[in-house]
């Protein structure tokens, strides 16, 4: 039998918080409870569902390019608000997986695509931050991984004016399938 995965990336308090050090703020904070309801929903049916997460050390390289954040073992990289909640209360659920990434893309030198095919997941499914970024970066490693891939729009949301643009360029070029 093949399961679907909900993949939650980059909810970060950095990412999410008002006082995250690169928030999307407001817009992220309001589809939270999008999130949470579809998580409880994938783990209702017997699918999966994963967390991924940036995970940077003090000194990344990564941080030439943007503020500090998600740093290992900080508030600033722990799940916001509710979801924290959500996966406090699930974390040992047998279908609930914590995928750490140090790139935009949580497929890109992690065991994720390998976890999920064990988990017999055919259809990864995202929501989170950034639309532009990681969500779709996130999307092309599923897909080129081979798995099909599917995206709520009430579930992403960016920093940018790119969210649009980027939700069409993953329906044309990975055949995502997009979810209002």
């Amino acid at each position: 039998m093949t399961k679907e995965a909900l993949l939650i990336v980059d909810m970060s308090n950095d990412f999410v918080a008002d006082n995250g050090t690169l928030t999307v703020g407001k817009p992220a904070q309001e589809i939270v409870p999008f999130i949470k309801d579809l998580a409880t929903r994938f783990l209702a049916e017997g699918n999966v569902v994963v967390v991924t997460m940036d995970e940077h050390q003090p000194n990344d390289p990564h941080f030439e390019l943007w503020p500090p954040h998600n740093i290992v073992g900080t508030e600033g990289q722990q799940l916001f608000g509710e979801l924290y909640d959500w996966f406090q209360d699930n974390k040992d659920h047998d279908n609930v997986i914590y995928s750490p990434k140090t790139d935009y893309n949580s497929f890109f030198n992690t065991d994720l695509a390998q976890t999920l095919r064990n988990s017999g997941v055919d259809k990864v499914h995202t929501v989170g931050v950034c639309t532009d970024i990681c969500v779709y970066l996130t999307v092309a490693g599923a897909d080129a991984e081979g798995f099909k891939t599917a995206t709520h729009k009430r579930g992403v949301t960016t920093f940018t004016d790119l969210g649009e643009t980027m939700i069409n360029h993953l329906k044309l070029c990975f055949y995502t399938e997009i979810f209002e």
